[in-house]
């Protein structure tokens, strides 16, 4: 594992030596028995890898057009709305999972009509309840159903986009397009899902600085980056070693796979003074939560803009939140077992 801040970033540039070109291996647990595809763009190197990020980059940076912006803030709203005008709310699954699976209709721009769809998945589309492998072949049924239906009545949605879209001069195949939409549903939904509610538990229990987000709208955007760099949901990523390696004194072996500690990276004392403590006006603050170099997170126009437009509206619109009960979500892999976000999350939002 490699740890401190420096290194994490200078291994993220070094794809020769740590490479991303390993199907399956990139997460970590790896995921060879959820799903038969490997995802694009993130499971290659450049400068394949250039060409297949620049297929779907028009979609992930939709999240910076006014119409995208205008409808998440609507969305947001409305359940902030309805949550003051309930006794209570369950965070995770009433409001930060729907709130995911609407926002990624409008970013994918498909019709609004799927999130129904997307929020029977929960909060993770292999690993919420039930067997994973099981939840990955309906995943993929799903998206055969999207690309057939997208060849037989093209529009301009995500799905049409990939079906007309060209590597290399060439016809995307139905695999690499399966590869796309796997990593847009497996990758893009439970780390949003888990920031929020994770933003939403410190606020209830952190009140000032509730009110310091208050009392100024303007320091919603420093404030969201030190969240991301904090409860950041994806807290370590695979590479694998192409040929015999020296990690920083250790040897690893062609094939062998080194873990980037993108959360560990985020608390070096090195670099974040009182790394443990949470600031919302942090500045600068070079986190890592997105990744570094080449494989920088598409979808980081996306995060923040719900978590900025998130701390907005409770700005404006919630007096305080009481938190009522918080289950931590725990990960049992079969090599270990690590607390990421929360099962549930119940709080009441009082009005101003």
């Amino acid at each position: 594992m490699i740890l401190r801040h420096a290194d994490v970033r200078a291994a993220a540039k070094d794809w020769e030596t740590y490479s991303s070109d390993a199907p399956f291996r990139v997460p970590i647990p790896s995921e060879e028995d959820v799903r038969s595809m490997r995802q694009l763009p993130i499971e290659t190197d450049p400068p394949e890898h250039t060409g297949f990020r620049r297929i779907v980059e028009p979609f992930f940076k939709r999240a910076k057009e006014p119409e995208v912006m205008q409808k998440v803030e609507a969305l947001i709203g409305r359940l902030v709305d309805d949550a003051l005008g309930r006794e209570s709310i369950e965070i995770v699954r009433e409001f930060a999972v729907p709130l995911q699976s609407h926002a990624l209709t409008y970013l994918l721009n498909c019709s609004e009509a799927e999130a129904g769809t997307w929020i029977g998945w929960g909060i993770h589309v292999f690993r919420d309840g039930g067997d994973g492998v099981k939840k990955g072949a309906a995943l993929e049924e799903y998206l055969h159903e999207k690309f057939d239906e997208a060849e037989k009545e093209p529009g301009e949605d995500f799905f049409s986009a990939l079906t007309r879209a060209e590597f290399q001069g060439r016809p995307l195949t139905r695999e690499e397009m399966m590869g796309y939409a796997n990593l847009a549903f497996a990758g893009g939904r439970d780390t949003i899902i888990q920031s929020t509610a994770s933003v939403v538990a410190h606020l209830a229990r952190n009140r000032d600085d509730f009110e310091f987000i208050r009392a100024d709208p303007k320091r919603v955007v420093h404030a969201a980056e030190e969240f991301f760099r904090v409860y950041m949901p994806l807290t370590h990523i695979g590479r694998v070693c192409p040929v015999d390696a020296d990690v920083h004194g250790f040897p690893v072996k062609a094939g062998g796979r080194v873990s980037l500690g993108w959360a560990s990276a985020n608390r070096d004392e090195s670099v974040f003074d009182a790394a443990e403590e949470v600031r919302l006006d942090r500045k600068p603050n070079p986190h890592l939560a997105f990744g570094f170099g080449a494989h920088l997170c598409l979808g980081a126009p996306h995060a923040r803009l719900i978590v900025r437009t998130l701390l907005k509206l409770l700005g404006e619109r919630v007096a305080r939140i009481e938190l009522l009960e918080a289950v931590d979500h725990v990960e049992n892999e079969s090599a270990y077992a690590r607390i990421n976000g929360f099962e549930s999350l119940r709080v009441r939002f009082v009005g101003r």
